[in-house]
């Protein structure tokens, strides 16, 4: 287990729901990633690189609906600005996205 937070600590994260509206390849990462955009709803369009890969088609994620960080500060990942995190729990190599068990809008807080 990580360090202990105080609760005002994790009210700052910003976890909201979005759906991936495009998945492109990234052959400049260091390790196999696709690009992602999601739809944020009323917070608008953002994107993201994550190494996915391993467990999904770029076709099976498109209109999915994934849980990210969205007030991080915008990160080069080689040639590409990421303007969130999607959070997945780690399976050895493997990511499994989070994502909400019914549709829900997408910009909806996670808490």
């Amino acid at each position: 287990m990580s360090d202990t937070i105080q609760f005002e600590d994790f009210s700052k994260i910003d976890l909201r729901v979005g759906t991936i509206i495009e998945v492109a390849n990234f052959p400049e990462a260091r390790k196999p990633a696709y690009q992602l955009t999601i739809d944020f709803g009323e917070l608008g369009i953002k994107k993201t690189s994550a190494q996915i890969t391993t467990l999904y088609k770029k076709e099976e994620l498109l209109q999915k609906q994934i849980v990210a960080v969205v007030n991080f500060p915008k990160k080069q990942i080689a040639t590409f600005m990421s303007d969130c995190l999607v959070l997945g729990a780690v399976n050895g190599q493997d990511v499994v996205l989070l994502n909400p068990e019914n549709k829900v809008k997408n910009g909806s807080p996670v808490s």
